[in-house]
């Protein structure tokens, strides 16, 4: 067992600091952000899986009703491959920091999920305030569009049940009808790749371990790369141009070519999308997918080989 704790460590460690800031340097995510965002995600897996392998085969170490639970279908030659009766002491300290970890990310979590079902509810009820209720009599307006009264150009995906569009009169003013179609392609974009859960479990893991640099990394890339993935949508079916000058007709008001830190990532899609670089190759992408779903597996593999070998 101590072998294994040993080797998730270091699978763990890996993976959580020198693997995402050699990805942050690399150039090839901006050409296929989605690619990129399935690296990410996997990185994200493979530590959680190592933390929940370790934090598994530690607890059965330390507590002999849970070992007995644990490895209770085993046969003896498998409990015994695992050498749990002579685990160190660090190994306890080590479950006590996971089980720590573990209960933190498990309120993390919570906290943004109670938080995303209050931003919601707020916004919602803004938009009712904004486009109230028609009169008895007359159809609603519970299409997946719903058109708002103001003279700042903006559109915007809202989530939930059920999911809608929402695009304000300035938009439908401003932008010509190609335009309007790069817009809302990009808005699908986002909800047909469910981008606000993996928006909100990013947040979630950069807000309750910030010092980690993976986490903090995923947070900051995911809300990069989920841009850039809708602009491509929005590109193959509309064209470059015309993506990039609906967005330029969106957020001219806000300074979209500005130096401003907060403004930097429009100018970077706008200058991707005018300058348009060639996607990974077909084979590269599919290498790239699954040696990054193959990582995840490590954690598995570590856990599961004593007692492979023990049954072989």
């Amino acid at each position: 067992m101590t072998v294994c704790l040993l080797l998730l460590c270091a699978v763990a460690l890996t993976a959580a600091v020198p693997a995402p800031r050699a990805l942050t340097r690399a150039a090839w995510p901006e050409r296929d952000p989605v690619v990129a965002l399935w690296v990410w995600q996997c990185l994200v897996a493979t530590v959680l899986l190592c933390c929940l392998a370790a934090l598994v085969l530690g607890t059965a170490a330390v507590f002999h009703t849970v070992r007995d639970r644990v490895f209770a279908p085993a046969p003896p030659a498998v409990t015994a491959a695992y050498d749990l009766s002579a685990a160190p002491v660090w190994a306890a300290v080590l479950t006590l920091l996971l089980a720590c970890g573990a209960a933190w990310t498990t309120a993390m979590l919570g906290r943004e999920l109670a938080e995303v079902r209050r931003r919601r509810g707020r916004a919602r009820a803004h938009l009712r305030e904004r486009a109230p209720e028609l009169p008895a009599g007359l159809p609603a307006a519970r299409g997946p569009m719903l058109v708002l009264e103001d003279e700042y150009p903006d559109a915007w995906w809202m989530p939930g049940h059920p999911p809608q569009l929402v695009v304000t009169t300035g938009a439908l003013h401003r932008l010509t009808g190609h335009q309007l179609d790069a817009v809302l392609a990009h808005e699908r974009g986002h909800a047909r790749a469910h981008h606000d859960w993996l928006l909100h479990l990013s947040t979630a893991l950069a807000t309750g371990f910030p010092r980690v640099p993976l986490f903090a990394h995923f947070c900051d890339q995911t809300h990069r790369l989920v841009e850039l993935a809708a602009d491509d949508t929005a590109s193959r079916r509309h064209g470059h141009l015309t993506t990039a000058l609906a967005l330029i007709e969106l957020n001219q008001h806000r300074g979209v070519l500005s130096c401003a830190s907060s403004h930097r990532l429009l100018g970077e899609r706008v200058d991707r999308l005018l300058e348009p670089r060639p996607r990974l190759d077909r084979r590269r992408r599919a290498l790239t997918t699954a040696v990054a779903a193959l990582v995840p597996l490590l954690p598995l593999l570590i856990t599961f080989a004593p007692g492979l070998t023990a049954l072989s």
